[in-house]
């Protein structure tokens, strides 16, 4: 009756382990899209918070 107990729980651990590899490639898709969109609107939103921080100061 243990054994089966046992079983059973190894059973659960195995496929609760999930897909690996998707969640890394996923991870680093959206690692490597953050990225691309900073670089791209880097510069434009640097542009904005500096416009929004001299509005803000020259009062």
């Amino acid at each position: 009756m243990a054994w089966q107990t046992g079983r059973r729980m190894a059973t659960r651990l195995a496929d609760e382990r999930g897909d690996v590899p998707g969640w890394v490639l996923i991870t680093l898709m959206t690692a490597g899209l953050v990225i691309v969109i900073w670089a791209i609107a880097g510069p434009a939103l640097t542009s904005v918070f500096e416009q929004a921080i001299d509005r803000v100061t020259g009062f």
